[in-house]
């Protein structure tokens, strides 16, 4: 019976490599001079800080092009909400969503069993869905239409067993 996983996984790597590089456009960018604009991170909390919100656009735009560059999907990024810091500088909380949530595993479940071919079985496994079939193809038709729905999480497909 051939199967795979569908997971929801973040390389912590290239976020960092990602974060690095925004970092370093930050610091030679003119409009950025003067405007004290930087960028924590902690894991998959990314902090920003800067001296408006004008500038906080920005500051999220580059952000963002360097994780997309990177391979990260942004449909897994969440934003708090746009806070007033101490000194009437402005800071934003950008968070990376990892693994599926219980509710998102069970419409990722109903999907395929709605629309999914004949003879294809999915179960929860801890942060995985394992889905089984007996031919190759059905199992390839599910990874298309999965790929095709928006579910407002990045997708990964591993574990592919013939």
């Amino acid at each position: 019976m051939a199967s795979f996983d569908v997971v929801s996984e973040v390389d912590h790597q290239e976020v960092k490599n990602a974060i690095d590089q925004a970092r370093r456009e930050i610091a030679n960018r003119y409009d950025f001079k003067g405007t004290d604009s930087s960028i924590d991170h902690d894991d998959l909390a990314i902090t920003l800080h800067t001296a408006s919100e004008e500038r906080m656009t920005a500051l999220r735009t580059v952000v963002e092009e360097k994780l997309v560059k990177r391979g990260v999907s942004l449909r897994g990024v969440e934003y708090g909400d746009v806070q007033e810091a101490s000194g009437g500088r402005a800071r934003q909380v950008m968070t990376i969503a990892v693994g599926i949530s219980s509710d998102k595993s069970r419409e990722i479940n109903r999907t395929i069993k709605e629309k999914g071919p004949k003879g294809v079985t999915s179960q929860l496994q801890g942060d995985s869905i394992r889905v089984n079939s007996k031919k190759r193809d059905t199992l390839q038709e599910v990874i298309a239409m999965l790929k095709a729905e928006d579910l407002g999480i990045p997708l990964q497909f591993q574990n592919f067993r013939d």
